[in-house]
């Protein structure tokens, strides 16, 4: 999976499939995407449904998801996607996406900007400082999770 990136970009109608781990079961169920033939929009689709998969009380980092899709140094386009993310449905838990050392970089971009601590208080994730306190414990990594 580790060259997804690059077949989305030269293959738009092939379906991608995504491992996506069950919330409530311990087993692996697969998920398929169909891109929409826009550029941004695929890589967009694949990094929501890697976001839908984290877990609640977990938050994982824009580098993590954008190396779990195969394009490393895209860190700054899965914030993109996640700035964009609060019209999409189903719902994307943007909130659970921080940056590489659990600051809530993207919290400007929740309605209103302390949103994003909230929704991760609700979660059980405690916030200090807009930073994520035990941020190495509670660090989800879909490369790992998700098998890629």
């Amino acid at each position: 999976m580790h060259n997804v990136f690059a077949f989305i970009l030269h293959n738009q109608d092939i379906r991608i499939n995504v491992i996506a781990m069950a919330t409530k079961r311990k087993t692996a169920q697969l998920k398929s995407v169909k891109p929409s033939g826009k550029r941004e929009d695929n890589f967009f689709e694949l990094v929501y449904e890697v976001a839908r998969q984290i877990p609640k009380g977990r938050v994982t980092s824009y580098g993590a998801i954008a190396a779990c899709l195969g394009a490393k140094s895209s860190a700054r386009m899965v914030g993109w996607a996640m700035n964009g993310a609060h019209n999409i449905k189903p719902r994307v838990p943007a909130h659970r996406v921080v940056n590489r050392n659990g600051m809530l970089s993207g919290k400007h971009h929740f309605t209103p900007p302390d949103n994003m601590e909230k929704l991760l208080r609700q979660e059980g994730i405690r916030v200090k400082n807009d930073q994520v306190v035990e941020f190495d414990t509670l660090f989800w990594d879909p490369g790992t999770e998700l098998g890629f």
